[in-house]
């Protein structure tokens, strides 16, 4: 059965400053929605206003039923946001235990976590932190995920692993994705939108980047 989040009517303001404004986007289970947009434009603002936990005027259904502050159910809903997330005193074990994520399966995607389950956040680089937040939120029991620079600090031997969990997941699962690497995010996502002057566009080709003066 396929589900469907539809985000509408979202407007913000940062004082006299205009972020987002009458934003619309659908998105299925088995869709992989793109949002491009230059630094500053609001891409995380409309993540962080979707999932609630950033207060703004929006209109969020599921299936015609209406959310206000649709983190408080993360079987309909999860987020990576840009900043770390998961609280570096964690164990590997607790982690993938509280977000019902196989361990086995993701240390035999990822030989360095192999025998490290008992291993602290703490104890892990950057990018082994941001890797952990990633694959649990991506393997999750939820319907949509949106994604906020998901490529960002992820050690670049691992993107076409993301890239291919991502495709896997989308089967019963829907996506928004924002992330600085727009040729991948043109190749993994229909449709793409560009995020400007607080509104979406759709991207069909190249020369609409052009044109939106996100690409020179």
């Amino acid at each position: 059965m396929k589900h469907a989040l539809e985000i509408s009517s979202v407007r913000l303001l940062f004082g006299e400053r205009l972020i987002l404004s009458d934003v619309y986007l659908k998105i299925e289970t088995g869709n992989i929605v793109g949002l491009l947009g230059q630094n500053g434009c609001g891409k995380s603002c409309l993540m962080r206003g979707v999932y609630g936990t950033l207060t703004c005027e929006k209109s969020i259904s599921i299936d015609d039923i209406y959310f206000f502050d649709i983190y408080k159910q993360p079987h309909l809903m999860r987020y990576l946001p840009q900043h770390y997330f998961i609280p570096k005193w964690l164990s590997l074990k607790r982690i993938f235990h509280d977000f019902r994520v196989d361990y086995t399966a993701f240390a035999q995607l990822f030989p360095e976590f192999q025998d490290r389950e008992k291993a602290k956040i703490k104890d892990l680089s950057g990018g082994m932190h941001r890797l952990v937040e990633l694959y649990v939120i991506l393997k999750s029991d939820t319907q949509f995920i949106l994604l906020d620079e998901p490529f960002t600090h992820i050690s670049p031997v691992y993107n076409d692993i993301i890239e291919n969990i991502i495709l896997s997941e989308a089967g019963n699962k829907g996506f928004l994705v924002t992330d600085h690497m727009y040729r991948r995010i043109r190749k993994i996502c229909d449709p793409v939108y560009l995020l400007s002057n607080g509104k979406t566009h759709l991207v069909k080709e190249e020369e609409d980047l052009r044109e939106l003066r996100y690409v020179p």
